[in-house]
């Protein structure tokens, strides 16, 4: 029986690795894809007002919502603006992982119902060049999402404007 030719062998395991390598620059090419078109504001767009207050421009992801990179007590996370919740919402998983503490038990009424979670206290958020301090939260265990939603307990601290598919959010500074 013949051996298959060395070079010819080299040449077919070379062909293999240029395949892979290419289906794995296209699967990081389109993973990138996706979290873009999720949260198109991972970059924040900030800027100081000729008033002097803290502005951060959003822009709209596909889906209609507004989400953004940001940090809970200095850790990355990722927000969802969501002006029908009353308080932050932490997932159970990622307030472990940043070290919130459950307080008592509370219950809200969503849309999909009573649901239970926890009462906590977040030293600090910031979006971009906007930052507030001690604001009140919940710890909700009822989901497995990554993003947490940033609720009125945040958002009625700033003004918010929105025109066409973008959102600016003003931290009007007190001097």
């Amino acid at each position: 029986m013949n051996e298959p030719n060395p070079t010819r062998r080299h040449g077919i395991t070379m062909f293999i690795l240029m395949w892979v390598a290419l289906i794995g620059v296209l699967a990081l090419v389109f993973q990138h894809w996706l979290d873009k078109e999720n949260n198109p504001n991972q970059q924040v767009n900030s800027r100081l007002s000729p008033e002097g207050s803290r502005e951060v421009v959003l822009e709209r992801n596909r889906f209609g919502h507004y989400v953004v990179s940001g940090h809970i007590n200095d850790f990355p996370v990722q927000f969802m603006l969501d002006t029908g919740a009353s308080d932050v919402s932490v997932p159970e998983r990622i307030a472990k992982r940043i070290g919130l503490q459950r307080g008592p038990e509370v219950t809200y009424n969503t849309a999909n119902g009573p649901a239970r979670g926890y009462m906590t206290q977040i030293n600090t958020i910031r979006i971009g060049t906007i930052e507030l301090h001690n604001l009140r939260a919940s710890i909700n265990p009822n989901v497995d999402d990554e993003d947490i939603l940033l609720g009125m307990s945040f958002l009625k601290q700033l003004e918010f404007t929105q025109r066409g598919n973008t959102l600016t959010l003003r931290q009007i500074q007190n001097y």
